[in-house]
């Protein structure tokens, strides 16, 4: 009965022979590849989701800096505004505009 045994397990090699065959290798390399490939995927999903975050931050960034242009642009209107620059010309620095006779036309 022994004989038997160690024929049987001899045929498969598996108990008694640790040499690796070709499929054994190949079955180890696929696994070995599958493994990096779903890391792979994993590290990509999880950069994707945080450069996303990024974008959304970004994009919040810029909705309120054009706001604020949007409000400094109206600011800069008011106080440009023909009407108001000529009342400060009045009232701060006394100017007046001339009469018709105290206009002057240079030619050249």
């Amino acid at each position: 009965m022994a004989q038997g045994r160690s024929a049987a397990t001899s045929s498969f090699g598996w108990p008694l022979r640790l040499a690796a065959s070709p499929q054994l290798l190949l079955v180890g390399l696929l696994l070995a590849a599958c493994l990096g490939s779903a890391l792979a995927v994993i590290t990509t999903s999880h950069l994707t989701r945080d450069q996303y975050a990024r974008l959304q931050q970004l994009e919040r960034e810029q909705q309120q800096l054009q706001t604020e242009w949007g409000q400094l642009l109206l600011e800069e209107s008011a106080w440009s505004s023909p009407a108001r620059i000529e009342r400060l010309a009045r009232e701060r620095l006394e100017m007046r505009l001339p009469d018709i006779d105290e206009v002057e036309v240079i030619r050249p």
